[in-house]
């Protein structure tokens, strides 16, 4: 027996749906029963009826499974797999930052800890941070945390003046830089750039990204697109699913070293070996997932992806200016 077929008997053995994010390696995306960003792995886990959730990504991500199915086993090939952006703040770092800013509403990437969601008036994804801010009476301060480069991408597309960011940043995304997005125009002259909003260059070079999407953004415009070259800033595993997607155009990434190790930590060995000895489980306390469910589930409410060309992005950051 493969290993895939061995992985698809123990999910009906075990009566688990297979949820794996954008940035995975392509063998387990292939196998995995939806792949997407997290927002749209949450809602898939919290609607799923099954009774375990194997989550292959981080372990904010399986964390967020749990607070939202919390009567569910939710299970993880590998603990390890954390992630710096959500190490960049602590809930009692948050807690700090509220009482210097009483009355402010927190929004929070959803790459935070379970601990720091519980402290959150709303959580936000890429793809929903915009509409969430959107959605704050104009009169409200926002602490936005922890993603500084989302964060300033949210403030200047908003025009918000009473919106505060923490200083926080992905390791991998924050590689790719100005200087990286001037040099592979060189090489890749009349090609599309689309990158993540996380990206360290999103918002310092904006006049020459085509546009700023989420990871499910990329893959709803991979679909549509029909340029001949597109860069894609943001982590390389996404390539797998847009070139299946869409086979006439060449997806660049804009930097071969955007890997995240976290994410790579997962394997199909693992994925197996968890479900087999129903192995790596997420247990959080019912205080901390009561706290972080209501955040969680304003997050899910809210509309998806909204796709952003460079003519609205200039046109708002003017007019914010």
């Amino acid at each position: 027996m493969s290993l895939e077929e061995e992985v698809r008997r123990l999910k009906e053995e075990r009566d688990a749906v297979f949820l794996a994010h954008n940035y995975q390696v392509g063998e387990i995306q292939d196998l995995a029963d939806f792949v997407g960003d997290s927002l749209y792995l949450a809602r898939k886990a919290k609607e799923s009826p099954k009774r375990v959730i194997l989550f292959s990504g981080v372990k904010f991500m399986a964390e967020t499974a749990k607070i939202l199915s919390p009567e569910k086993t939710v299970l993880m090939p590998d603990l390890a797999a954390g992630c710096s952006l959500a190490d960049s703040i602590t809930a009692d770092e948050l807690r700090k930052w509220k009482r210097a800013h009483p009355g402010a509403m927190v929004v929070s990437y959803v790459n935070t800890s379970a601990e720091v969601k519980a402290e959150s008036d709303y959580c936000c994804t890429s793809s929903n941070a915009m509409e969430i801010v959107r959605k704050i009476p104009s009169e409200k301060e926002i602490l936005f945390l922890p993603d500084m480069f989302l964060g300033d991408y949210i403030r200047r597309e908003t025009g918000r003046k009473n919106m505060h960011i923490w200083v926080g940043d992905c390791f991998v995304h924050t590689r790719m830089r100005p200087e990286t997005v001037r040099r592979m125009k060189v090489l890749h002259p009349g090609a599309e750039l689309i990158a993540h909003p996380e990206c360290g260059c999103s918002t310092e070079v904006l006049p020459e990204v085509d546009r700023v999407l989420s990871t499910d953004g990329m893959i709803k415009y991979a679909s549509q697109v029909h340029s001949r070259e597109v860069l894609v800033a943001t982590e390389i595993g996404i390539l797998h699913r847009i070139r299946k997607i869409n086979t006439k155009t060449s997806f660049v990434p804009l930097s071969e070293e955007a890997i995240c190790p976290f994410m790579k930590m997962n394997t199909l060995e693992k994925v197996r070996d968890s479900l087999r000895d129903m192995k790596y489980e997420i247990t959080l306390s019912a205080k901390v997932m009561n706290k972080a469910r209501l955040s969680l589930e304003r997050m899910i409410e809210v509309g998806g992806t909204r796709t952003k060309s460079l003519a609205e992005g200039l046109a708002t950051v003017a007019s914010s200016e």
